[in-house]
Parts: structure tokens; C-alpha cells; sequence
């Protein structure tokens, strides 16, 4: 045998493995074919030869694999060649694969249990229907090693293979008189397999279904339209137009300003009164779809035009305050000027008794 080309088929069939791209396990049934050398017991007294296999199999799971394959091969004697000695047989053989995430090729061992037949000529001299023939048929075992490509979605995978095969023949018929009859003590012959072959799939591969769509969570969805997701909302019944609370519920938004009022005949914001609007706009903020109406209000002292104007005046510069400082203008109503027409407190028009400080003021009134 020609050490060197068996070395070079091994690589080669091992290069090819690892070119491919897919995964190596397919659940489609395929055909398998070889080539090699088969190297026989030296016991024999035969020479080695070249052999074939035919087979079919099927990936069981992701690693386990089971074939069944016939093979040939036609050895001929050391002594004399003109003498036929051939040999063929069946196995089935289960294959373990160890994959590797992100490998397009897995290595494996072998294992398998099979029937060979023998059929050997002898020389029988002087019989004058020399040489004899004899047949004879015997279980045999296998075991191995090999590479094997990917075969997922490819049209054919290959597959580099060093075996031993155990072929429990007790006869031996290579080089003693009488042939059939002569035994030289062995049990049994050890034949070592050097193989490259091919796998290929039958039929289109199965594709996978798509996933199901993963079912939405409570957090994906907003049944009653709040803006508080169905996880976090205690109140799912939420009607429009409500101002609603992180829970999902509705909550009574009160924005308190009293304390926001002005000097006589003013419309100046005072030191107190800004504390009052800072805290107004955190509210404002916090509940960003309110909104709400910007009044000014006066006393009951003057004439009614002077202070419709003053009181108009009082609620552009609370209108200005929140708008600066971060309240979009869009939920403003206003700046609405009442005049003295909406008093806390009814003075009448006597002065001082008209100048009340609860009528100067700016109220901020919800509108939703």
C-alpha cells in the first residue's frame, strides 16, 4: 500500500470537512459512499487491497447517527496471485458526533456489528478440479474514528474515516494444503480501514417553522389608553380626559395658589409668591397632560377698565413665570384677566374696605 496517497486522502477529505458551513447533523435520510485501502492481518497471508462501501443511514439526534453499509474488497494471496480471495459484507455501524457550537465539522467514533463472507480459491494439486473453492461467512465487529463535514442544507458532506474490523474467521486458507479443512489456531483476523467518503441527503431539507411571536407582556400594553402600561396599572379603567396618578389611577390634581397675590395697584410678583409658583410648576411637570387656565384677579377698589387691565397684567406675569421655567404653552389657557368681577371676599367699593389682598390675585384652574 502506498502510505504516502492514504496520508494524502486523509488530509484531503479532513480539509474538505472543514470547509463547509452548516451544521453537521440533518434530519433527512441519505446515501453514503467510500473509497480506501483496506490493510489485512498479516496472518492472512493476503495483500492489501483497495475497497467500497454502499450504504444508507439517518441522523437519529444531533449526535448519533446509524448506517447500514455493504462493502467489497478482492485481496489476492502473497503466493500465489492467480488464486481468488475476496470478501464482502454488511454492518451497521451507530456513530457518536461531538459537536462544537460555531464548528462546521464534528469528529466521532464508530461502532458497529456486522456479516462478512469470504470466498477463497485453493490449490488442490492433483486433484484435476484444482484449484478448490470454499465460502464461508462469519460475524464481525468494528470500531473507529473520523471526521465528518457539515450536512444541513448542504448537498453532499464528507466524511474521513480510520477503522479496525475484527472478522471472527477461523479458517484459513492462504497458504496450506487442504484448504477447508486446515486451521493454523487463529480465532480470528484484524483488517485496519483507511476510507474518504461522501454523505448525501435525500430530498429538500426540512425548514424549521418560524418562531411563534412571543405573546406580549402586561409591560407592552396600555388597554385603557393612560400611559401607564397594564403591569403597573391599579385603575384599568381609566376614562379620557382623567388626570392620572403612576398607578394608572385617576388623582385629584389641586394646584393651591393661594398666597400668590399682589400689592395694591401692583403686578409684581412678590418673594413669597414665587416659592408658591416654583412648587405650581413641579405639579405642572409631573402631570404632564394637565392643563389649565392662567386668571388674574384685582380688588374692588378703582374703575372697572383700569382694573380689568391690571388684572390682565397680574396673570401675563404668572403666564411668563411658567412658561419660562419648563411649562409648555400649550397647556396654557390665557393669560385671562377677570377684573374685580369674581371677588374672594365682597368689600363693596368703599375705600379702604375695597382694597381686600385675597381679591389681588392669580389663580391657576384646571381645565381637565
Amino acid at each position: 500500500m502506498n502510505k504516502k496517497l492514504l496520508c494524502a486522502a486523509l488530509m484531503g477529505g479532513l480539509s474538505l470537512a472543514q470547509a463547509a458551513n452548516a451544521q453537521v447533523a440533518d434530519d433527512r435520510w441519505y446515501l453514503t459512499g467510500s473509497a480506501g485501502m483496506n490493510i489485512q492481518d498479516n496472518d492472512r497471508d493476503t495483500r492489501n487491497a483497495p475497497f467500497g462501501t454502499l450504504g444508507v443511514g439517518k441522523f437519529l439526534n444531533d449526535n448519533w447517527s446509524l448506517d447500514g453499509e455493504l462493502n467489497y474488497q478482492n485481496p489476492n494471496f502473497d503466493d500465489n496471485q492467480d488464486l481468488n480471495w475476496s470478501q464482502y459484507g454488511i454492518s451497521f455501524d451507530a456513530r457518536r458526533f461531538f459537536n462544537a457550537e460555531g464548528r462546521n465539522w464534528a469528529p466521532y467514533i464508530l461502532m458497529g456489528l456486522g456479516y462478512q463472507r469470504s470466498e477463497a480459491e485453493f490449490d488442490n494439486f492433483p486433484d484435476p478440479n484444482s484449484p478448490g473453492e470454499d465460502k464461508e461467512g462469519n460475524v464481525a465487529a468494528k470500531v473507529g474514528v473520523g471526521i465528518q463535514s457539515a450536512l444541513a442544507g448542504k448537498r453532499a458532506a464528507i466524511r474521513t474515516e480510520l477503522a479496525y474490523r475484527a472478522d471472527f474467521d477461523d479458517r484459513d486458507f492462504s497458504s496450506r494444503p487442504g484448504g477447508v479443512t486446515a486451521d493454523d489456531g487463529d480465532d480470528w483476523y484484524g483488517d485496519l480501514l483507511a476510507s474518504v467518503g461522501v454523505v448525501i441527503p435525500l430530498g429538500a431539507p426540512t425548514v424549521a417553522p418560524p418562531p411563534a411571536p412571543a405573546a406580549p407582556s402586561c409591560a407592552d400594553l396600555d388597554d385603557d389608553g393612560d400611559g401607564v402600561n397594564n403591569c403597573d396599572d391599579k385603575c384599568p379603567g381609566s376614562q379620557a380626559g382623567q388626570t392620572i396618578g403612576p398607578d394608572g389611577c385617576p388623582v385629584p390634581v389641586s394646584i393651591d395658589l393661594k398666597g400668590v397675590n399682589f400689592d395694591f395697584d401692583k403686578a409684581t410678583l412678590r418673594p413669597d409668591a414665587v416659592s408658591i409658583l416654583s412648587e405650581a410648576t413641579e405639579i405642572l411637570k409631573r402631570y404632564p397632560e394637565l392643563k389649565v387656565e392662567v386668571a388674574g384677579h384685582t380688588d374692588q377698589c378703582g374703575k372697572d377698565d383700569y382694573n380689568q387691565k391690571l388684572s390682565e397684567r397680574r396673570a401675563s406675569v404668572v403666564y411668563d413665570y411658567l412658561t419660562t421655567n419648563g411649562v409648555d404653552a400649550s397647556r396654557l389657557a390665557g393669560p385671562i384677566g377677570y377684573g374685580e368681577s369674581r371677588p374672594l371676599e365682597d368689600m363693596g367699593q368703599a375705600f379702604p374696605g375695597c382694597k381686600s389682598e385675597k381679591n389681588r390675585r392669580t389663580e391657576l384652574n384646571v381645565q381637565n
